[in-house]
């Protein structure tokens, strides 16, 4: 019985540091799909974590006004995570098992892009999509909408970023094992419009497989080439 208990321990620390660790930073790219979208977002991964990359100027002023903390930024990434895990530079086992077991509370990552996505992250996959107007103002609402702002018209930073041009905000929704940055990221392209789907959307590689069809391409890339994980 004790053999098994350890097993079992053993297996959820691992599945914890999977879901979790990549959660962090996101850093590749490919070509947009849809022939009646009018803008283009994009879609990240570092191959942990997810998030989604709208050009500022697509941004009503009257939304996200948690952008005006960062005024010389051309487009702005948007992620989603656990609020001590998220920004945590000392992570635990303690820490990951909280933050899949229990519901936690969340942070909204936002970060200042100086220039296009694929640039900015060049080890990452960056997968453009093309959108609608109508479906990129549904996508601005949901962003918009996942910062807790607690009535306030804006929300104060809760942390620095990851990056030099970046912080983290307080956010709604708990996180937990079914409800991780990826699913965040999914529902997301659902509010644009996307048949994206929650299930099979907790890992980012199951997200992003989701996402290449989307865009018609079916292998991640990287700097232009294509690459294998």
């Amino acid at each position: 019985m004790r053999i098994f208990a350890r097993r079992y321990w053993t297996m959820v620390r691992l599945l914890a540091l999977l879901l979790l660790v990549g959660c962090a930073a996101t850093e590749a790219p490919k070509h947009p799909a849809d022939q009646r979208a009018e803008t283009v977002i994009f879609v990240t991964s570092n191959g942990w974590h997810s998030g989604i990359v709208v050009a500022k100027g697509d941004i009503p002023p009257d939304r996200i006004p948690e952008t005006k903390d960062f005024p010389e930024a051309l487009f702005f990434e948007f992620g989603w995570g656990d609020a001590k895990f998220y920004p945590s530079k000392d992570v635990t086992i303690g820490m990951s098992m909280s933050a899949l077991i229990v519901p936690t509370p969340t942070v909204v990552h936002m970060v200042s892009l100086w220039t296009e996505p694929a640039r900015y992250f060049p080890k990452a996959e960056v997968v453009p999509l093309k959108v609608s107007a109508e479906n990129l103002g549904a996508l601005i609402d949901f962003i918009d909408g996942s910062f807790d702002r607690a009535g306030k018209a804006r929300a104060a930073a809760a942390a620095p970023g990851l990056y030099a041009d970046s912080k983290f905000y307080p956010a709604k929704g708990s996180f937990h094992l079914l409800n991780t940055c990826n699913t965040w990221t999914g529902a997301a392209l659902a509010a644009a419009g996307f048949e994206i789907g929650p299930p099979g959307t907790v890992q980012a590689e199951a997200l992003m497989q989701k996402v290449r069809a989307l865009n018609g391409s079916n292998e991640p890339t990287s700097g232009g080439r294509r690459y294998r994980p």
